[in-house]
């Protein structure tokens, strides 16, 4: 018996476009954020990937209007993430080499991530969990992200 069948044409393999070009973590100095944040690293690493490194600064109207210097106040959160994301890729360089860059975005979590990850073309979006109890209730940023369906979402416990 002899198959027949249709012959299609041969898609070519795209070299270097499998897999996700740029990942974005999404860090706020919490222990989870750190952890989301290595383990963004080693994909990015073995995908060959570019690692965005996102801190969204909060907007926190209320404390402007008393006259509270919040946005020095999260401008130093955001150089001491650099700092300390940069110690940490010193230490591995050699080892595991990673392209990476950090990113400031200003809003609340959710909505800058999301911003964040369209102005970066993300595949990828990698978050910490929640270390909030209301966050069961109301729902964390990683849930928010996952519902959204909009990137593969990845939370690190």
């Amino acid at each position: 018996m002899t198959e027949q069948y249709s012959r299609q044409p041969a898609q070519g393999f795209e070299r270097g476009t499998d897999g996700p070009k740029v990942i974005l973590v999404g860090v706020d100095g919490s222990d989870t954020s750190m952890r989301a944040a290595a383990y963004a690293g080693g994909l990015a690493r073995r995908q060959n990937a570019l690692l965005a490194v996102v801190y969204v600064q909060p907007v926190m109207a209320a404390g402007a209007a008393l006259g509270a210097p919040v946005a020095d106040a999260t401008d130093g959160i955001a150089e001491d993430l650099v700092a300390e994301i940069r110690d940490a890729a010193r230490r591995v360089r050699g080892i595991f080499d990673v392209r990476w860059e950090f990113h400031t975005f200003r809003g609340d979590p959710y909505n800058g991530l999301v911003k964040a990850a369209e102005e970066l073309k993300a595949d990828a979006v990698v978050v910490g969990s929640s270390e909030q109890a209301g966050h069961r209730l109301i729902g964390s940023v990683a849930v928010r992200l996952v519902k959204a369906g909009r990137w593969p979402v990845t939370v690190v416990p």
